[in-house]
């Protein structure tokens, strides 16, 4: 009995190495009118193929904030989750600097 406990703790810590670590994006708040939901906008640089020029990509991401927390313009870090809703696929995960207007 002992003995299966054992192996089965190792086969779900060998199952979580697999699926490996959550990804983890860091944005700013745009929108946090919704009930439990906050709409981040995360700005990435990206080369472009042909001119070779670093041009910078923005995408909006909803955003599960379960106690309410984030406000608009604050810096927040997002990982991604199970799907909550249809457009839902991240939860907050803390809040990293705070907007300093009123």
């Amino acid at each position: 009995m002992a003995n299966e406990t054992a192996t089965k703790s190792a086969a779900v810590q060998e199952n979580a190495h697999v699926r490996g670590v959550r990804q983890e994006l860091t944005g700013v708040v745009t929108s946090a009118k919704m009930q439990k939901t906050i709409v981040v906008k995360v700005i990435r640089a990206v080369q472009h193929p042909l001119y070779h020029r670093v041009v910078r990509h923005a995408k909006k991401y909803y955003a599960h904030d379960e106690t309410g927390e984030a406000r608009v313009g604050d810096t927040v870090r997002i990982v991604s989750t199970r799907p909550l809703s249809k457009l839902k696929r991240w939860r907050l995960e803390e809040v990293v600097a705070r907007s300093t207007r009123a």
